[in-house]
């Protein structure tokens, strides 16, 4: 008898810490991106963290927001009622993001955000701003809505992971320009997106972005980190 309360206490403990184990592997789990069609993604930290990066687009936004990132006011960029959102959400914008001249860096739902430039004719410099997320290891730029600037060759110093560019060559760059502006940034791989008004995929268009380390998502399509 004694034997087995022995045996039995045992096997209680190894499951406990088979348990315990389980639950740091939840913790630091796999960050995810899950890009949601034009403009908009939806980023999950690996410590379960929920960021919305331009909300508009697509399907995807019922898991409650930590943190919304919004890099501009045009409304195909800035639906920040679409998420659902915990009690302590912040929503960090361009105006948060730009003050007197001056791109912010911050750290918010555990990740490391940098404002960069973004801007066009279509954009005005001081109002619009893209971000350097670190995430997991890894770091993201989400360009926003603008054309080639200026501060695109500091980028190619900072070993940018994934790169996120515009193509749509009306309200932003076209084509030729965004495979410029990946060879002049140097990402590991660049994702074209916002290819169409009106459209949150369009894969005629995305088949043009010709350039090394290309990586192509569609409307739906999650990355892991």
């Amino acid at each position: 008898m004694k034997k087995l309360l022995i045996l039995l206490a045992a096997a209680a403990m190894l499951m406990a810490a088979c348990g315990k184990e389980q639950e740091a592997k939840e913790d630091t789990g796999m960050a995810k991106l899950l890009y949601q069609g034009h403009g908009s993604f939806r980023l999950t930290t690996e410590n379960g963290k929920i960021i919305y990066i331009d909300p508009y687009a697509g399907e995807g936004y019922e898991e409650p927001a930590d943190l919304i990132l919004v890099t501009h006011q045009h409304p195909d960029h800035n639906q920040i009622n679409l998420p659902l959102k915990k009690d302590d959400c912040v929503i960090y914008q361009n105006t948060d993001a730009l003050k007197n001249g001056e791109y912010q860096t911050t750290d918010i739902a555990g990740v490391h955000i940098e404002a960069v430039q973004a801007y066009n004719e279509n954009h005005p410099v001081d109002q619009c701003v893209g971000y350097l997320v670190s995430v997991n290891g890894k770091l993201l730029y989400f360009a926003g809505d603008t054309s080639k600037t200026s501060q695109m060759a500091e980028l190619a110093d900072r070993n940018i992971d994934y790169a996120f560019l515009p193509t749509d060559g009306k309200f932003n760059m076209d084509m030729p320009e965004a495979i410029e502006c990946a060879e002049i940034i140097k990402a590991k791989h660049t994702v074209p997106v916002h290819m169409s008004p009106g459209k949150l995929f369009d894969k005629q268009r995305a088949e043009l972005f010709d350039t090394p380390g290309a990586y192509i998502m569609a409307d739906g399509d999650e990355l892991e980190l």
